[in-house]
């Protein structure tokens, strides 16, 4: 049986498509600070264009990215030259990694200029999905009516195509969906808090990212984990990262059975 070939799905009501296993790149542009297992070492350009070629032919067409993960932005700049239409980007404000420290700044003048600066560094016209990328005030984020505006703008400028918000709190899921189109959250098998956000999202008929699926490197049984991740029918996608082409295989062919098994049912 061939797994190797992703069908991308509806995310919401965005109107954007999107492979139920998503490529994150937090590995592509930094290794200081990161909570994962042991250490690595950043991959040489032509590693990752590679690593690339083969998320490509897996059907994998998300990626997330954020100003954040280092040079993670610049790196893939280059890298997808030639491509862009082909990939459903993810992108994040809010926060900044600079100097081997992480920092996170709520403004809207911020939240402007992160964007435009990561426009530039991508070498695109607009971040397919614009997300916050909270240090877990998500109320106080998401109470704050100039950024709520803010962020509806680029939406309407185009800039950003759906607007969400990356959460850490259920009552900061919950509100996203109200305000907003995606909300990126956590849900395994050892944290099920914000299996709410799931539900009303399902309901609700909004996109939902996951993250973590794996606990930062430290789940114990991938499979396991990601079938877990799938059984609830409000998830559209995972983002997991990984620079090892063997570990991306194996990840996509557990996603592909979690999600076979789900359509079934």
């Amino acid at each position: 049986m061939d797994l190797a070939k992703m069908t991308p799905a509806d995310l919401g009501r965005t109107g954007l498509r999107v492979s139920p296993l998503g490529l994150g790149t937090v590995k592509f542009g930094r290794n200081q600070g990161v909570k994962y297992p042991s250490g690595f070492d950043l991959p040489d350009e032509e590693t990752l264009a590679d690593l690339l070629d083969l998320t490509r032919s897996l059907g994998i067409n998300l990626l997330d990215t954020a100003p954040a993960y280092g040079a993670s932005e610049e790196r893939l700049g280059r890298l997808l030259a030639g491509q862009r239409d082909d990939w459903v980007l993810i992108g994040k404000v809010g926060e900044e990694f600079d100097a081997g420290m992480s920092s996170h700044h709520f403004t809207p003048d911020h939240f402007r200029r992160s964007l435009e600066r990561s426009l530039t560094r991508l070498r695109t016209d607009r971040i397919d999905i614009l997300l916050i990328h909270s240090d877990g005030s998500d109320m106080a984020i998401l109470q704050d009516d100039a950024l709520m505006r803010t962020m509806a703008d680029f939406r309407a400028e185009g800039t950003a195509r759906a607007i969400g918000v990356s959460t850490k709190t259920v009552e900061g899921g919950l509100r996203t969906l109200d305000l907003m189109d995606v909300v990126m959250a956590t849900y395994t098998a050892g944290y099920r808090d914000e299996e709410p956000v799931l539900d009303r999202a399902a309901a609700l008929g909004k996109g939902v990212i996951l993250k973590k699926v794996l606990s930062s490197g430290h789940a114990a049984d991938v499979p396991a984990a990601i079938r877990f991740a799938f059984s609830h029918p409000g998830v559209a996608s995972a983002v997991i990262g990984t620079i090892n082409p063997a570990h991306l295989r194996q990840i996509a062919a557990c996603v592909d059975a979690a999600t076979a098994e789900r359509r079934a049912g």
